[in-house]
């Protein structure tokens, strides 16, 4: 068994058989561990559970982006595993069908939401400090006058200011990144009423789908190659299936039987 890792022809293989064949299958073929080529498919997002597979997909593709380096240097561990849960769950909406531009928008969407997160987590931490500063002017204006500390008092009266300022700012600063992202939400054609919308708008008729087949080679092209291997996966399985099987019960028999395959076999 080949050991070490997969080389180009080996990611060639998995990559052209993994909607046919099992990762056992295609490990027996390469002559690799079944381990290996699970690991790849998950990788590429050729799991079982599609959902998953979109997610897995989505987490790699982002990590191998020149720009994942500045994400980490840009937010904390706990920003940065926010940013990814978010990013695996839009782009799995999105099933893959991100272009560049839209990757982009996608970023800055979630940068948004972290940052929007961070201002909160900054607002509760200042009403935190502000409560605990007033408790402690409080306790010591409870004291006699000729015992109280007017400059201690002054000073947390000054820092209570302060920090209610940072609150109103950072309020302000939630509601602008806010503004931001429902802007960014509308450009994704990412909110509820635009997916319906989209929807409803997606019924095409016979007739504009023969008109986007002479308009569009690509599309032309990409539909004949999908009919094809739709073709070719029919008859290789039909082929299986038209062949001996042996039950759990002993018995022998064809799955598959019809007109053409006993024909077939008499001829041959």
């Amino acid at each position: 068994m080949k050991i070490g890792r997969l080389s180009k022809d080996d990611w060639d293989f998995i990559e052209a058989n993994a909607d046919t064949l099992d990762a056992e299958e295609i490990a027996a073929h390469l002559n690799r561990t079944v381990e290996s080529i699970e690991n790849y498919l998950a990788k590429i997002g050729k799991l079982q559970d599609k959902k998953l597979g979109l997610v897995v997909q989505a987490e790699y593709d982002i990590k191998s982006r020149p720009y994942w380096k500045e994400l980490k240097a840009q937010f904390s561990e706990e920003e940065l595993e926010l940013f990814l849960y978010h990013w695996k769950e839009i782009v799995a909406q999105f099933r893959k069908d991100v272009l560049a531009t839209e990757e982009l928008q996608i970023v800055d969407l979630i940068k948004l939401e972290v940052l929007m997160n961070r201002a909160l987590r900054e607002q509760q931490e200042s009403m935190t400090r502000v409560k605990q500063l007033e408790t402690e002017a409080e306790m010591e204006k409870r004291k006699t006058s000729d015992q109280q500390d007017k400059e201690y008092i002054f000073n947390l009266e000054r820092q209570i200011s302060s920090l209610r300022a940072a609150k109103e700012s950072l309020s302000r600063e939630f509601k602008d990144l806010q503004t931001k992202k429902a802007g960014l939400y509308k450009d994704l054609k990412a909110t509820r009423e635009q997916r319906i919308e989209k929807l409803e708008n997606n019924k095409q008729t016979l007739a504009s789908l023969v008109n986007k087949i002479l308009r569009d080679p690509d599309f032309y092209e990409f539909e004949g190659k999908q009919l094809e291997k739709m073709r070719l996966a029919m008859e290789k399985e039909k082929e299986r299936l038209s062949d001996y099987h042996v039950y759990e019960d002993g018995t022998i028999d064809k799955p598959f039987l019809t007109p053409d395959t006993v024909l077939q076999e008499n001829n041959e």
